[in-house]
């Protein structure tokens, strides 16, 4: 029962964490597929990181600017949930991750997480939205 008990606060405590740094789970998974490709080309670690930097920068701007100059809703929610998948995935796997040796595997974890995951990828769209909504013009 300690150990149950253990493994939900850790959940919750997790999922406090993650709601804070969703926002950032597209931007590390582009910087880290351009860093990998870009080393394994054969540059060296100070070109596959400023090539690393140079993706993260436009991805965050393309989407930041499609929030925020466009007025089709549609087209704002395709671009918020360009940050909120890879952020319920990222969810999904940590809340997995912590509850896996606490819970038999079956049809109880893989809700636990995909609660977790969802509420991960919640907090992405909406700690996302207001920083998109304050562009200088629309």
């Amino acid at each position: 029962m300690t150990l149950i008990l253990l493994a939900i606060s850790g959940t919750i405590t997790l999922c406090i964490i993650a709601w804070h740094l969703a926002i950032y789970a597209l931007p590390v998974m582009v910087g880290l597929t351009v860093f990998q490709g870009i080393h394994a080309a054969s540059a060296g670690i100070v070109l596959a990181g400023l090539g690393a930097i140079a993706a993260v920068l436009l991805s965050v701007g393309f989407v930041m600017a499609v929030i925020g100059f466009s007025r089709n809703p549609w087209l704002r929610i395709a671009a918020l949930s360009l940050f909120a998948v890879p952020a319920a995935i990222a969810g999904y796997a940590l809340i997995h991750g912590v509850t896996k040796n606490a819970l038999d595997p079956g049809l109880g974890l893989t809700l636990l997480s995909g609660v977790g995951g969802l509420v991960v990828g919640v907090a992405a769209m909406t700690n996302l939205n207001p920083v998109g909504s304050a562009a200088p013009a629309r």
